[in-house]
């Protein structure tokens, strides 16, 4: 099962952290790994090279974790709203193998 937490802060975002394979399928065939991992390269991606966001993060075989900088939290909303969006939606249609919940972040 693949595990989300979307970070909050102060009723904001501040990022996320993706842990573990989904086993939806086997690896390489797995359409809901590849969505998730999509939508949270992409988020990464978004912040780093459009945005122009400094973000903390971790990428590792089966775990994602990246923070935005709390200076940079309001630039950073629209994205993660989308992201959160994203994610809630494959969690629902794959409940068996996507649990996502939204946690307080601490810096």
């Amino acid at each position: 099962m693949t595990k989300i937490i979307i970070f909050e802060i102060d009723k904001k975002f501040c990022g996320f952290q993706v842990k573990g394979h989904s086993g939806y399928a086997e690896s390489g065939q797995d359409i809901v790994c590849s969505a998730i991992s999509t939508a949270c390269q992409m988020a990464l991606v978004g912040f780093k090279e459009v945005l122009n966001i400094d973000v903390n993060s971790t990428v590792q075989d089966g775990f994602m974790s990246v923070v935005v900088n709390m200076k940079d939290i309001e630039k950073a909303q629209d994205l993660l709203k989308t992201l959160n969006l994203t994610l809630k939606d494959i969690a629902e249609n794959y409940s068996k193998f996507v649990k996502l919940e939204v946690k307080k972040y601490v810096y």
